[in-house]
């Protein structure tokens, strides 16, 4: 467990790097918002179609080579970044780090699922959840500085130093853990649902969509939070960074406390239904209407406040959305589950940096452009909250489960 929040804390930390690193990056290439926005957007090419095809093969390859494999290309793609570099090199870069890190959550969460049951899951989960949120925030002032000191080259290329590290450390000491369905009940054959039946079921559907706007958000942190708050609300970089790791300290805060909340109700008799889908959506509506708030939001105290819940509350359907989908899927396809489930959430990826740079470089001035970029993010979080919230209902597909398996 330990091995795999540092694996997420690296996987984050490389995303958020070239976020923070907006600004020289812009400078050295003499790129416009909308064309750093594009390059951003590249990073998510092949990162929807890797998680599907990585979340297939772990149905039967052990998650610790996956795991590893992983790690090494990500890293491997790091390290050209410390030479001088053009825009194509910068996009080879992205694209071929997000073909590699499309996988890494939910294989993460595929290889802990083997380790506990249904009802012990949403801790750990958010444990690795806590890992990818460290690694775009808590790392954020410490990448600042190397930036800063020396060059954001150098950040790029101590953190694919940092990835190798982790692999050989993961492949010395992580086995496979291999748990089954006839091992926790023997004798009981394993259900396998088709595909078309399973990723049809209203939860999964509520789940992707709640996640798919959640994402959206969480994307526009990753490459555009410095920005916003360097030419919005005037933070120097530094500044930046230290806020930046105030939303990650408030997610590391929010998502252990939430997942034991969810937990309780449970144990209590309430419905995953409201326990995981109504408090995962609870929290993405309030992230959405605090980003409505900060794209009107004029004071400093009001601005960090609102960026740490806009940014902070809606990842909590990263760790009770997981649970939901594992809950309605047989344990035999939940690497595959998990995966389609990430990959068709994560298209918001491509989407959100490359629309917030063009709505900010068709704005009078970046500061008006990115709270107009802020307002249309809140309310689509709100509309796809809402519809989410009114699919999933793990009871319903559950009933259905009977008739699908005999067909």
């Amino acid at each position: 467990m330990g091995l795999l929040f540092l694996f997420m804390l690296i996987n984050f930390a490389d995303r958020a790097v070239f976020g923070l690193a907006a600004i020289p990056i812009m400078q050295e290439m003499g790129l416009s918002h909308a064309q750093f926005g594009l390059i951003g957007a590249s990073f998510f090419i092949f990162f929807s179609l890797s998680a599907v095809l990585v979340g297939f093969l772990v149905n039967h390859v052990a998650a610790r080579w996956v795991l590893a494999a992983l790690a090494v290309i990500w890293s491997l793609c790091q390290l050209p970044m410390l030479l001088p570099v053009s825009a194509a090199a910068l996009i080879a870069n992205r694209v071929a780090l997000g073909f590699s890190e499309g996988p890494a959550y939910p294989v993460a969460l595929h290889a802990v699922y083997k380790w506990f049951p249904h009802e012990h899951r949403a801790m750990p989960t958010s444990l690795i959840a806590i890992g990818s949120l460290a690694g775009n925030g808590i790392v954020a002032p410490l990448i600042v500085a190397v930036i800063a000191t020396w060059s954001w080259h150098l950040a790029f290329g101590l953190l694919g130093a940092a990835g190798l590290i982790w692999c050989t450390i993961w492949l010395a000491l992580a086995r496979e853990e291999p748990l089954t369905p006839r091992d926790m009940i023997p004798h009981q054959p394993e259900m396998h649902l088709p595909y078309r039946q399973l990723l049809s079921r209203r939860t999964v559907i509520g789940v992707v969509i709640v996640s798919f706007s959640a994402y959206w958000l969480l994307t526009i942190a990753v490459v555009w939070l410095p920005a916003i708050l360097n030419q919005t609300f005037g933070y120097t970089p530094a500044q930046a960074g230290w806020i930046i790791m105030l939303v990650a300290l408030c997610q590391i805060m929010i998502l252990p406390a939430i997942s034991a909340f969810s937990d309780g109700l449970q144990r209590r008799g309430v419905s995953s239904r409201l326990a995981c889908g109504g408090v995962a959506s609870g929290c993405a509506l309030a992230a959405g209407l605090l980003a409505i708030l900060l794209s009107q939001s004029g004071g400093s105290t009001a601005s960090i406040l609102c960026t740490a819940g806009a940014f902070s509350l809606g990842t909590v359907i990263f760790v009770l959305g997981p649970c939901l989908v594992a809950e309605v899927t047989p344990d035999g396809q939940r690497g595959a589950a998990l995966g389609i489930t990430n990959a068709v959430a994560t298209l918001a990826g491509p989407l959100a940096p490359a629309i917030m740079g063009f709505i900010v470089d068709i704005g009078a001035d970046p500061a008006g452009g990115f709270r107009t970029a802020l307002l249309v993010a809140g309310s689509l979080v709100i509309l796809g909250t809402l519809v989410g919230f009114f699919l999933i209902d793990p009871a319903s597909d559950r009933l259905s489960e009977p008739e699908e398996s005999a067909g």
